[in-house]
């Protein structure tokens, strides 16, 4: 969209520039600027530090740090160029850095402001009136941190980075800056593009919906828990993924090999195990099938599979590991199937606690 400039006589396109061009600095120009005038792009927030860069790392500053009405701090990073950069990275690593800080430390950081003479007395009342209270309350303080983001433009990466955060309750928005000129001077085209605030509030109820949605997810997992009874007796209480590792165990003493296993329950010896060869210990196995993942480019996560000491299979001069990726679907295509082969009549399970 333009930007035109309206008078009884005529409609003129203002001319689109860039900050540079403009002769406009980032942080001796927009920043100083902006910081006297936060409200253009962080409405209803004080700041309270320029260039913050209280860490180990002092190279890392954050250019406004501002406190919103609701006593959150809100990270302020402003860029001139037409991508935005890699801001958001840069950001929610800022937004971690200053969660912690204290009611006390944002009044020792606004008393050093460059333009605020009234010492930490003064800083202390001007930040209480701001947050509306009649004395510091350090458990309501800083209970989150916001992100705005101020830019001439933004790419598509970082869009669609703050999109993903936003649907997962990180509040971080984009402003976008846009200069004009118009005859001598810079006219400012100051508007939040993420999130929309027309659209905010729906977006909010949809964030909640699919909070929910998560939550019930979660909450239908199945955490049913299994006796399986053998003809030398129970096992009680096992997870879905040891009542499969109990039953490969009886299948293979009863004389199936590993082979045998992957065939009869259809799914291969490659979802299955791991094998590595030779007689090995727990962490010679894991060094050595580590060392064939990396030769043959792919990775070995030790924690997918019953690596243990007592968890290893031995066949044929070879060590197996077994998944322990499973889950409700393979009872039958697993479980069930060995105990039609190897244990019918002698093995079967039921839900712990089942009558």
């Amino acid at each position: 969209m333009a930007l035109y400039h309206l008078s009884r006589e005529s409609l003129k396109q203002l001319k689109q520039t860039t900050f540079e061009q403009a002769g406009i600095r980032e942080r001796e120009d927009l920043q100083r600027v902006l910081g006297a005038n936060i409200d253009a792009i962080a409405p209803d927030c004080m700041v309270i530090s320029e260039e913050f860069g209280e860490w180990s790392d002092s190279r890392r500053r954050i250019d406004l740090l501002a406190l919103d009405r609701d006593a959150n701090l809100v990270v302020v990073e402003l860029k001139r160029i037409e991508d935005g950069g890699h801001m958001e990275l840069q950001a929610l690593r800022y937004a971690a850095m200053v969660s912690t800080m204290t009611f006390d430390k944002a009044v020792d950081l606004y008393s050093r402001l460059p333009n605020f003479q009234e010492g930490e007395a003064g800083a202390r009342q001007a930040i209480l009136q701001f947050l509306d209270w009649p004395a510091p309350d350090e458990d309501q303080f800083a209970q989150d941190v916001r992100i705005v983001l101020a830019s001439a433009d933004f790419g598509l990466e970082l869009t669609s980075t703050v999109m993903w955060l936003n649907d997962h309750d990180v509040d971080i928005r984009c402003v976008r800056m846009r200069p004009y000129i118009f005859g001598e001077e810079i006219v400012l085209d100051i508007q939040q593009i993420i999130p929309l605030p027309e659209a905010q509030a729906f977006q909010v109820q949809i964030r909640e919906k699919a909070r929910k949605e998560r939550a019930t997810q979660r909450g239908n997992r199945d955490f049913t828990k299994y006796d399986l009874v053998l003809p030398d007796g129970t096992l009680h209480g096992l997870p879905k993924r040891n009542l499969v590792f109990q039953t490969v165990r009886f299948a293979i003493k009863s004389g199936a090999s590993p082979e045998d296993v992957a065939v009869t329950t259809g799914l291969g010896r490659d979802r299955l195990w791991r094998v590595a060869p030779g007689k090995l210990s727990d962490s010679q196995f894991i060094e050595a099938v580590e060392t064939k993942s990396v030769q043959d480019g792919k990775k070995f996560d030790r924690h997918r599979f019953f690596s243990g000491t007592d968890e290893l299979f031995y066949f044929n001069g070879q060590t197996y590991a077994l998944s322990n990726q499973w889950g409700i679907s393979d009872l039958r295509g697993v479980v069930d199937s060995l105990i039609l082969h190897y244990g019918k009549g002698l093995v079967s399970y039921r839900a712990t606690d089942a009558e």
